[in-house]
């Protein structure tokens, strides 16, 4: 039996107390985590044999680019490990780089939308995913994340939100009723792209009907990496927005 059914069974719902106490690793498990290249070994050799098995670009002589990654694990067997902290955020595409495939520095987003107080409302748009980091997002309104209880919502018209969430990678099709879903957010108001395809295209990148990155038809005011990413990270990323996170989820090593 999965360990996180087991816990379900034994402990019952229990909601979570992020942001009040940090992250655990059942709530950020290691392949929601970016890959990092330990300390110690031949970096050049590591990263080029890497680069060759990367099947999104991800991975290049000279370093690993976060929005690219989407946690397929081929690196490891180049000796990169599931290891990194967390990421909650970026506010450009290039804080996603880590030169070296060392660890990215801790850095928190801007905060658009600080004066709002303490209650936001979500427009969620599905661009074209899997569905994955759709169901992560819509985690946040079961009772184990439960965002409600820091003043989050998800509302049905984007007349009626603060924050414009798009997961998937956009298609041309989409294009438009995007860029009326953000025209319909009244001010002030910001833009969270969330997942690898939403950010540079994934495994899609390049694919004719394709329009990656999303940077590219919206201003994308935050980024949250991974294939997909934790509720958690994307709750850090809203509560960044409303400039309510004062560090990155921790992760106990």
């Amino acid at each position: 039996m999965p360990s996180w059914i087991g816990q379900a069974f034994r402990r019952g719902i229990l909601t979570s107390r992020f942001p009040r106490a940090p992250a655990s690793r059942e709530e950020v498990p290691e392949t929601s985590r970016p890959p990092v290249l330990p300390p110690g070994l031949e970096r050049i050799a590591v990263l080029g044999r890497a680069a060759d098995d990367c099947p999104t670009g991800a991975i290049t002589a000279d370093g690993l680019y976060h929005g690219r990654c989407i946690r397929c694990a081929r690196c490891t067997r180049q000796g990169f490990t599931f290891g990194g902290r967390a990421l909650a955020n970026a506010s450009r595409p290039e804080d996603l780089y880590s030169p070296g495939g060392g660890p990215l520095p801790e850095r928190l987003g801007p905060a658009p939308l600080a004066g709002l107080g303490r209650s936001l409302q979500l427009f969620l748009v599905d661009a074209g995913s899997c569905l994955a980091c759709n169901r992560e997002v819509l985690a946040l309104a079961n009772p184990y994340y439960d965002a409600a209880r820091l003043g989050i919502t998800f509302v049905n018209s984007p007349h009626h939100a603060d924050v414009l969430v798009v997961v998937g990678i956009p298609t041309r099709p989409i294009l438009e009723p995007l860029r009326r879903a953000y025209e319909a957010l009244p001010g002030p108001k910001a833009v969270l792209a969330i997942g690898a395809c939403a950010l540079e295209g994934g495994l899609f990148r390049g694919n004719p009907g394709t329009q990656a990155p999303l940077y590219e038809t919206l201003p994308v005011d935050l980024f949250v990496p991974g294939c997909p990413p934790s509720p958690l990270d994307i709750l850090a990323g809203v509560l960044t927005l409303a400039g309510r996170m004062k560090c990155l989820p921790g992760v106990p090593a």
